[in-house]
C-alpha cells in the first residue's frame, strides 16, 4: 500500500500541494478528481517520488520513499504520466518497457516477458497493433499502447494520470472497466481523472482536490450526497437510477463558487 502522510509538494521550493494524507488501497479504483492547477498531476508524482516533498512521508508498505531505489519503486507503482514521448519503436517493443525494472542489465528479454506483453496488449485491446510503430498510431491507439506497457510492469500499484485522453467514450469506459478489473485482481488503481461522472460511476473511492489540499476523500454515495463538487467545481451534480445503477450527470451553476467555496 501507498500512503501519504501530511505530505506537501510542489516546484522549486514551492508547494503546490499541502498537507495531504491519503492512501491507495489494494483492491480499489481511487480517481483523484479536481479543478485545473488543483495539484492532481502533482500528487501522483509526488507519491512516485518524480517530485520532491517538502513536508510530511510518502510509504510504501511501511517503508519510506526515500529510503528506496528508482528500481524498487518502478517494481511496486506503475505510472502512466500525462505527457508522453513518442519513439520510433514497435507497440509491442514500447509495450516490452514495461519489463525493465525485472530485469538485470543488459536486458535479455524471457518468453515470459513477451507473454506478459501479448497479453497486457490484448487487455486494452490492442493485440492488433502489435506490429507497427507506435510514431504511425493515432492519439488513442497510443493511449491504449501505454496502458499495455503500464500493465505489463506488473505492479501492486498502477497510477494512471488522464489516461482517458484521446479516447471516444467507448474506449473511456474501457478504461474504466479495466480499471476495476485490475482491482478486483487486489491492485490499487489511481486514476486522475476530469469526467465527473464517469469517476463516480466507475471508482470506489473519489478524492477530491482543490487549491493544493484535499477537501473530502469518500465513496461515491459520500461524495455524491455531501454536495462539494458543486461547491468545488461550480455545477449542478444530478443522477437518476437506471437498470444499470446510478448515471450521473452535470449542469452549469448559475455562478462560479467563489474563492473561498474552493477552500471548503
Amino acid at each position: 500500500m501507498i500512503e501519504l502522510h501530511n505530505v506537501s509538494a510542489g516546484y522549486h521550493g514551492r508547494a503546490v500541494l499541502q498537507g495531504v494524507d491519503l492512501a491507495f488501497a489494494p483492491g480499489q479504483v481511487l480517481a483523484l478528481i479536481g479543478p485545473n492547477g488543483s495539484g492532481k498531476s502533482t500528487l501522483l508524482r509526488a507519491a512516485l517520488g518524480l517530485v520532491p516533498c517538502v513536508g510530511g512521508e510518502v510509504l510504501y508498505d511501511g517503508v519510506p520513499l526515500r529510503r528506496l531505489s528508482a528500481r524498487q519503486v518502478a517494481q511496486k507503482a506503475a505510472f502512466l504520466s500525462q505527457s508522453r514521448a513518442v519513439p520510433n519503436l514497435s507497440a509491442q517493443r514500447m509495450v516490452l518497457h514495461g519489463r525493465f525494472p525485472h530485469l538485470s542489465y543488459p536486458r535479455h528479454y524471457r518468453e515470459e516477458d513477451r507473454r506478459i506483453v501479448r497479453q497486457a496488449l490484448a487487455a486494452v485491446d490492442a493485440a492488433d497493433l502489435a506490429a507497427r510503430p507506435v510514431t504511425e498510431l493515432s492519439g488513442g491507439q497510443r493511449q491504449k499502447v501505454y496502458l499495455a506497457m503500464a500493465i505489463a510492469q506488473q505492479t501492486p500499484s498502477i497510477l494512471m494520470d488522464e489516461p482517458t485522453t484521446f479516447l471516444d467514450i467507448a474506449h473511456q469506459l474501457g478504461v474504466m472497466e479495466l480499471s476495476r478489473r485490475l482491482a478486483r485482481q487486489g491492485k490499487a488503481v489511481v486514476l486522475v481523472l476530469h469526467d465527473l461522472p464517469l469517476a463516480l460511476s466507475g471508482a470506489d473511492r473519489l478524492a477530491v482536490l482543490a487549491n493544493g489540499r484535499l477537501v473530502r476523500c469518500g465513496t461515491p454515495e459520500e461524495i455524491y450526497q455531501s454536495g462539494v463538487l458543486e461547491s468545488v467545481f461550480g455545477i449542478r451534480q444530478g443522477r437518476m437510477m437506471t437498470a444499470d445503477g446510478w448515471q450521473y450527470y452535470c449542469r452549469p451553476s448559475e455562478r462560479q463558487p467563489d474563492e473561498a467555496e474552493r477552500k471548503v
